[in-house]
């Protein structure tokens, strides 16, 4: 068994999007989130036959903020 981290975020049209970090272009869409954890996990193995996985840890987000 194998674990990856998933950075998940809403877009500006109410959608749900996950993405992983160690799997270059590993990334799917929905509007719910359970929808979106079985789409993420296909997308996983997926990725997995064509591409191998880059060593990353996930630390954490931080906000920044800029004068805009």
């Amino acid at each position: 068994m194998k674990e990856f981290s998933v950075i998940i975020e809403k877009d500006e049209d109410n959608f749900f999007v996950a993405s992983v970090p160690a799997l270059r272009g590993c990334h799917t869409q929905a509007k719910s989130l359970d929808t979106l954890m079985k789409r993420i996990k296909e997308a996983i193995e997926l990725c997995l036959e064509v591409e191998k996985p880059i060593s990353s840890e996930f630390v954490g987000v931080q906000k920044v903020a800029i004068n805009a």
